[in-house]
């Protein structure tokens, strides 16, 4: 996404040891969660790299009043779709900007994602052409692959839903003086 809008960026590794973050915070609110993870991941960057803008983000998944985790293995994928099928879900993609060590900027955005009533047979054919990537996905789909074909509607941005509400972020990188104005 950053390097489709232009902006250049190093990847590192946080480190972060997100189930104990979870753990520690709790599971009641997932869009403050992602907010929670996306700033842990900024801060323990920045803080490894004096006087850079460090960008964290994380998304999380609601169901059913529920936190959802990534599936480990393509069965449980298919467990997990089959019970999202022909029913809504949220997505919450927080973003954290911090820089020495403080957080100068977070936020998150929610999308509200309607799966469609497939049948079993374009779940399996789904995850026979997918395959193991899902699994780094937190609702087991890429919206910018053959996971769109799962949904009826979606009702938020579409950054949002592949992991980051850019355009809040590169509105603070701007605010930052990061990319031009």
């Amino acid at each position: 996404m950053l390097t489709g809008a232009g902006v250049r960026f190093n990847v590192v590794d946080a480190g972060v040891d997100e189930p104990a973050i979870k753990a520690a915070f709790g599971y009641d609110d997932p869009a403050a969660l992602a907010v929670e993870l996306a700033k842990a991941k900024a801060l323990a960057v920045s803080r490894q790299e004096p006087g850079a803008w460090v960008l964290g983000s994380d998304q999380t998944l609601a169901f059913e009043g529920a936190l959802v985790s990534k599936a480990p293995t393509l069965a449980a994928a298919r467990d997990r779709l089959r019970t999202m099928r022909g029913r809504i879900h949220h997505l919450h993609s927080g973003a954290a900007l911090a820089r020495d060590g403080a957080v100068a900027w977070s936020g998150v955005d929610t999308a509200q994602m309607a799966m469609r009533d497939f049948s079993d047979a374009f779940l399996d054919a789904y995850l026979d052409a997918e395959g193991e990537p899902v699994l780094a996905a937190v609702g087991a789909y890429r919206l910018e692959g053959m996971g769109s074909q799962l949904f009826d509607r979606v009702d938020g941005d579409y950054f949002t839903v592949l992991g980051m509400p850019l355009w809040a972020v590169l509105t603070e990188l701007r605010r930052a003086g990061v990319i031009a104005a």
